[in-house]
């Protein structure tokens, strides 16, 4: 049996992908190593968010190509997808897998390296696709990450994600609730959702997304203590979602909403759905219940057609939001995307001058959260023996030598960069109802 070495670039679902994938190689007998080792296949899982991603994922297969000319490399994922021929290039690459082709890519491996014939339908488009994948990775025995959604429906001018993903579409909440079963069996204490559009759940099945939650709550053991949402669409943040965790304790205070431009404008042209009124109601209506949630935002700056007057608008509009984090991008034009005609393109020094500013300004807002946070009681997961991740998002320092455990702590004050000091307290102080201050 064959050594296999794997790479991921990009988002966590991409990572779900790969877990999986590797489990698959596994049951069939193969090696997973290290992407530094020695291996006779190298898989790339790639990303095409941004032309850097796209140059990153060139330079990995050069780089392992000279290290291993004589291994097989296999590359996946959105950039396979969405520009296969560009992928084929590369000296070494014996195999370009496009994301549709993912769930049958172990098997394709496998007969590349019996040297058995397997085609792949190279002409299968992703918008063509209806094949729900479900996937799961794991942090340390930690963290898993689940994804249940997968695809998109949107059209926003600046994202090629539909065409590299597909149309919205999910598992049965029967089937994720089966693949929660299995994590939990493997002792994970929280449950990460994650999916493409993640508040878009219940295509094709006719189901919701609270309905999924409700039933993740009811039915998944005591021994996951924790299940956390990733990036949801503030128009898809209804306050019955904003209800329910709130009223369960084991869903996290914590809410990563997309925001990419506090211009009215600027939401125009990227076609999004929202305005700035909805989104900050969104932002209020979580505070509301929930004072010391933790909130990301995601932010493009240097949108085609930003101006300084645009951008004020979008900083000025951050520094009075009540979030905790700012992830921020400089705008990357993607082929085949309606942003990428647009005219008043803004260079690139400019983007990147832009994208400091806030991400200076996330530094501070992250830090004034910490500070709204001593006195009060969190609970942090620890992931080692000394770091570990309270349930609003906040990255703790804390040697307790109780990887694995979630364990009350409080904040000192002091911190290392973006991560935050802070003691263990003893057991009488843990409860696993939420402490009142955080609902």
């Amino acid at each position: 049996m064959a050594r296999i070495a794997l790479h991921t670039l990009g988002c966590k679902l991409n990572f779900a992908e790969t877990a999986t994938l590797a489990r698959q190689l596994v049951a069939a007998g193969h090696t997973i190593t290290d992407w530094e080792a020695p291996a006779d296949v190298y898989v790339l899982n790639t990303c095409t968010v941004t032309h850097q991603a796209e140059r990153k994922a060139h330079k990995l297969l050069r780089q392992v190509h000279r290290r291993a000319p004589h291994a097989r490399i296999v590359v996946t994922g959105c950039y396979a997808q969405l520009r296969p021929e560009a992928l084929a290039r590369e000296a070494g690459v014996a195999l370009v897998a496009k994301n549709t082709h993912k769930p049958h890519l172990a098997e394709a491996i496998d007969a590349l390296l019996n040297e058995r014939p397997f085609a792949l339908d190279q002409k299968q488009q992703a918008l063509d696709s209806r094949q729900f994948w479900l996937s799961s990775s794991g942090e340390g025995r930690t963290r898993a990450f689940l994804k249940v959604q997968d695809g998109c429906d949107y059209k926003c001018s600046f994202c090629t994600i539909p065409q590299a993903r597909g149309p919205s579409r999910s598992a049965p909440p029967e089937v994720v609730l089966q693949e929660a079963l299995r994590l939990a069996e493997q002792g994970f204490k929280e449950i990460v959702l994650t999916g493409i559009n993640l508040g878009d759940y219940g295509k094709p099945h006719g189901t919701s997304f609270l309905h999924l939650l409700q039933t993740l709550e009811v039915q998944v053991p005591s021994s996951v203590r924790r299940f956390r949402l990733s990036s949801i669409e503030p128009n898809l943040l209804s306050d019955a979602i904003l209800d329910f965790v709130a009223e369960h304790p084991r869903w996290a205070p914590h809410f990563h909403i997309p925001l990419q431009s506090g211009s009215d404008k600027l939401l125009g042209r990227m076609r999004r759905r929202y305005r700035r009124r909805l989104y900050e109601e969104r932002i209020q209506a979580i505070r509301r219940r929930f004072p010391l949630a933790g909130i990301g935002v995601d932010v493009i700056v240097g949108f085609p057609g930003e101006t300084e007057e645009d951008f004020e608008e979008t900083r000025r509009f951050l520094v009075d939001l009540p979030v905790s984090y700012l992830h921020v991008f400089p705008y990357s034009e993607r082929p085949g995307t309606l942003a990428a005609s647009f005219p008043d393109q803004v260079p690139w020094e400019v983007r990147l001058l832009r994208s400091e500013v806030l991400r200076e300004l996330s530094h501070r807002k992250r830090h004034v959260f910490a500070q709204a946070c001593r006195g009060h009681v969190l609970h942090a997961l620890m992931e080692t023996d000394d770091e570990g991740l309270t349930e609003n998002y906040l990255r703790v320092q804390v040697p307790t030598g109780r990887a694995g455990e979630i364990i009350p702590i409080q904040l000192t004050g002091e911190s290392d960069g973006d991560i935050f000091k802070a003691t263990a307290l003893s057991e009488e102080t843990f409860s696993y109802a939420r402490e009142p201050s955080l609902l």
